[in-house]
């Protein structure tokens, strides 16, 4: 059980679910990422596609370290949530998905059978969820630090979506000897942790890059948060 909740807690290995379920996350995964691609290039120009590869390496790097969270588990960074805030939900899906192609192919981190499943849930769920709860929230808060708090709690909330998501996958298709009770409680205790670290690691980034450039953050377009920062030039002497 150990072992299982150590795996759950991070990619999804080759095996753990069977085939057919495998083979529909991945045509529900590229249709999606399909439709992201479409979306993506209405919504990245000079400014934000920058934005968009620093993300990308920023989250790469992230997911490289893992912190630890209970019972010999640890986790790390999922950041759909934090890349659909900064680039939005659609480029968002396609900066996590590009880091997860990298991983599983240079890294062997997730298995390549079950990389439709872990786009499915780290890239698609995590951004849809994170940017529909920060920008319902962001409403309603004035200030970068609200913000930052917004998007913190959005990428909590996005991490036991995640679980939640895979917790069907393998109602579905699980062929672990593990119960779907005890799978559900395993994904749903660990992930509120690693979401907890999540949401921390989220708020901390979006309240640096809202202080400095906020009118590229995508999460905050259409709000009086968007507003250049003002810098005051020193006069000469």
């Amino acid at each position: 059980m150990l072992r299982v909740m150590q795996l759950l807690a991070m990619h999804v290995p080759d095996g753990f679910i069977d085939a057919p379920v495998s083979l529909f996350a991945f045509v529900l995964a590229a249709a999606v990422l399909g439709v992201a691609v479409v979306r993506s290039r209405a919504a990245l120009d000079d400014r934000t596609a920058p934005l968009a590869g620093l993300t990308a390496v920023f989250i790469f790097a992230a997911q490289m370290i893992n912190f630890p969270v209970a019972a010999g588990t640890s986790g790390h960074l999922l950041g759909g949530a934090l890349a659909a805030i900064l680039v939005g939900p659609w480029a968002g899906m396609l900066v996590v998905t590009v880091v997860l192609v990298v991983q599983a192919l240079l890294f062997a981190d997730g298995g390549l059978t079950a990389l439709g499943i872990n786009v499915l849930n780290m890239a698609v769920v995590t951004a849809v969820v994170g940017w529909l709860v920060f920008r319902l929230g962001v409403r309603f808060v004035k200030t970068p630090k609200g913000a930052a708090l917004v998007a913190g709690v959005a990428a909590f909330l996005s991490v036991p979506a995640s679980a939640l998501a895979f917790v069907a996958e393998y109602a579905l298709g699980g062929t672990a000897p593990v119960s779907l009770a005890a799978v559900a409680a395993a994904m749903g205790g660990v992930h509120v942790l690693i979401g907890i670290g999540e949401g921390i690691i989220t708020g901390l980034v979006v309240a640096a890059v809202l202080a400095s450039r906020p009118d590229i953050v995508a999460g905050v377009q259409g709000t009086a948060l968007a507003r250049p920062v003002r810098r005051t030039e020193a006069v000469p002497a």
